[in-house]
């Protein structure tokens, strides 16, 4: 089950980042939860935990298109801080069973689900600094 990077290049996660945890969150750009609170927490995770790969999926749903533009319109940069994949049809939403956006599904080294965490205000923040914690204090 491939997935498109931001310059439309087929490519399997689980390959990509092999052997390594990884935290994936889950967002929509129309999602103000997202773009206001879960992007810069996974900027600071990526930042905080440099043992940990971060990404994000772009899950669209319904007949929407995203583009390239209008992923790197919501960074004032224009740049991406980390690793941003498309998920046209959500398929990789629903293979990991998200509540809604923002999710967050972390991966040990085995690409094994470690955690799903469903949000992003402090309840959620704190859930996937402790899970985070564990994974990486626990290899």
């Amino acid at each position: 089950m491939n997935l498109k990077s931001l310059n439309d290049e087929a490519l399997d996660l689980f390959q990509v980042y092999k052997n390594k945890p990884l935290l994936i969150l889950f967002y929509n750009n129309q999602c103000l939860g997202c773009t206001g609170r879960a992007i810069p927490l996974a900027y600071q995770l990526s930042k905080s935990y440099p043992k940990l790969s971060v990404v994000a999926i772009h899950s669209t749903f319904g007949n929407h298109t995203i583009t390239k533009q209008d992923i790197l319109d919501i960074f004032t940069s224009k740049e991406a801080p980390f690793p941003i994949y498309l998920d046209q049809h959500h398929k990789w939403f629903d293979f990991f069973n998200c509540e809604g956006t923002p999710h967050w599904i972390l991966l040990n080294q085995n690409a094994e689900v470690y955690r799903s965490v469903f949000g992003s205000q402090e309840n959620a923040q704190n859930r996937l600094y402790y899970a985070i914690e564990e994974l990486l204090t626990n290899r």
